[in-house]
């Protein structure tokens, strides 16, 4: 088994790291897969994949010619080759644990949120250079709170926009129920949330609907004096007319996690903006997560080599080489 990406060296002191210890020869890499080589890997049969830091395209495929099971530490598989681990019958179940990844992301969206209204970059920034500012900010409460994405992440930060006191609405998608769907939070076409909410928050999957959902048009639509938050991915927003509105209006500011190109090319004007807040695609990066990825993946393993892996927690549909053997109630094709 090889663990990937554990820049932090948080898997492999992990509890989970010794229960995955117990099922396989485990090796930690803390660097890129790309300085392996080749003759290493070729007996590897199990990968721990922490998120999207590697891609696993045909050609890092190939490096792995035993490799039957990928355990990814995320609820998507965006940077995995669907149909060529189809085609191998690679096995890859998505991630059981939710608590700790979708703790800090709600708490990182209102920290952005926070830090937007109250200017934290530009009191933080004057202050280092010894100055004392007299810096305006605005509160959250009684803002109207527009959500894009109601789905476990859009859910939780509803709640806690409630607890702030916020008018919270979510986007109606199309040919939905506009009117009830149990947690309290109306439901409005895409053009009233946005002409009409203070602040805007995104927990989209990125899908080829999503992909460029915020447009030109759409930013250019939005509230004078609002503010846009993303920690979901920056591809559902056009990162171009982004900056174009937040230096000419209607925006505000923004807050940023995530972005079209990652990491974000140094010459982007979003770095240099003072209306910006910005990080590093830090959503989910908390000690907290990597123990529930470590846990998590030894009860998957432990389920695949017993042969009763669910199927309903995989990310594609089983391969014809290997999938069927593994997998509780799945015939061979």
């Amino acid at each position: 088994m090889l663990i990937l990406d554990d820049w932090e060296g948080e898997i492999r002191t992990s509890p989970g790291a010794e229960r995955l210890r117990e099922l396989a020869d485990v090796t930690v890499l803390d660097g890129p897969l790309a300085e392996v080589p080749d003759d290493e890997l070729a007996d590897v049969r199990v990968v721990l994949a922490i998120r999207e830091r590697t891609r696993f395209d045909a050609a890092t495929l190939n490096r792995l010619p035993q490799l039957e099971l990928i355990l990814q530490t995320g609820g998507h598989a965006y940077h995995i080759d669907a149909e060529e681990v189809r085609r191998r019958g690679i096995v890859v179940p998505l991630w059981r644990s939710h608590d700790a990844c979708e703790a800090a992301m709600r708490e990182l969206t209102f920290g952005l949120m926070i830090a937007a209204l109250r200017k934290f970059p530009e009191a933080n920034q004057a202050l280092s250079v010894g100055d004392w500012p007299g810096v305006l900010g605005g509160t959250l409460r009684g803002r109207r709170l527009g959500i894009l994405g109601m789905g476990l992440q859009g859910k939780a930060v509803a709640r806690l926009g409630r607890a702030f006191d916020m008018d919270v609405v979510a986007w109606a998608r199309p040919g939905s129920q506009a009117a009830d769907h149990g947690d309290g939070v109306p439901r409005l076409p895409m053009d009233e949330l946005l002409t009409t909410s203070d602040v805007v928050s995104i927990h989209l999957r990125l899908s080829p609907d999503s992909r460029g959902l915020l447009d030109a048009a759409k930013l250019r639509s939005m509230k004078p004096g609002s503010v846009l938050i993303n920690t979901a991915r920056g591809a559902i927003v056009d990162e171009e007319a982004l900056v174009e509105v937040l230096r000419d209006g209607p925006l505000r500011a923004a807050g940023l996690d995530v972005f079209t190109t990652e990491p974000l090319p140094k010459d982007s004007p979003l770095r240099s903006m003072p209306n910006v807040v910005l990080t590093p695609h830090i959503g989910w990066t908390v000690r907290e997560a990597f123990a529930e990825f470590a846990e998590g993946a030894a009860g998957q393993l432990e389920d695949y080599l017993a042969h009763r892996l669910d199927q309903r927690e995989l990310a594609f549909s089983p391969g014809e080489r290997r999938a069927a053997d593994v997998i509780g109630g799945v015939s061979t094709p």
